[in-house]
């Protein structure tokens, strides 16, 4: 079995992108690429690089400072254990960035991290996004090649998010979990959790 989550709003309680815009004095005009992209006015891809273009020249160690802020969902770490002991192998796929994906990844004790990577110039963000934007095909692919790796079928795959870019892994995974979502996302999900703690996705999964 494998379990893979979204980190936003998922395993953590935050959204990273707003934590940066807010440290960096920018939130309305993140907001707004935020907005345009969650209306489909424009797709993920180009969302995220307007998004990363308004972080350039701020230091590198911006993600030091926000590791202390996060908040991860109640039940999370207690999900993952449980999810360790029957021996499913779990992953965060995020949007977001790595250096936040891997922190999450170290904190809950995930098998895997895949997430966006900010390229720093002189120790601060240069405004682009390196390598393959880590957006809704690409975490559905990754979905698929962690199974592979891992000689796990897709019908034995769960994927949990909360955005409508968790939506193509949800449909590629044997099960898909809308985490406290947005109405689209619920509607268009397999199955619906609404709560406080992610430990409810044992009883979901028929794990007890």
């Amino acid at each position: 079995k494998l379990v893979v989550f979204d980190m936003d709003s998922t395993l953590i309680k935050q959204e990273v992108i707003d934590m940066i815009a807010a440290k960096a004095g920018i939130e309305e005009k993140v907001a707004g690429i935020t907005e345009l992209a969650m209306r489909g006015e424009i797709d993920f891809n180009e969302s995220l690089r307007q998004r990363a273009s308004l972080l350039k020249g701020i230091t590198g160690d911006v993600f030091e400072d926000l590791k202390k802020e996060l908040i991860l969902t109640p039940g999370g770490p207690e999900l993952v254990q449980r999810l360790k002991q029957y021996g499913v192998k779990t992953a965060v796929l995020s949007g977001g960035f790595i250096p936040l994906a891997k922190y999450v990844q170290e904190q809950l004790g995930l098998d895997y991290a895949f997430a966006n990577s900010l390229a720093v110039v002189g120790g601060k963000l240069s405004g682009e996004v390196e390598g393959e934007i880590v957006n809704a095909n690409r975490k559905a692919e990754l979905l698929q090649e962690i199974a592979a790796k891992e000689g796990i079928e897709l019908k034995d795959t769960v994927a949990i998010g909360d955005g409508a870019n968790d939506l193509v892994m949800m449909s590629v995974a044997g099960f898909g979990i809308a985490f406290n979502a947005k109405p689209i996302v619920q509607q268009k999900a397999p199955s619906r959790l609404n709560g406080d703690s992610l430990l409810d996705v044992l009883y979901m999964l028929g794990f007890t």
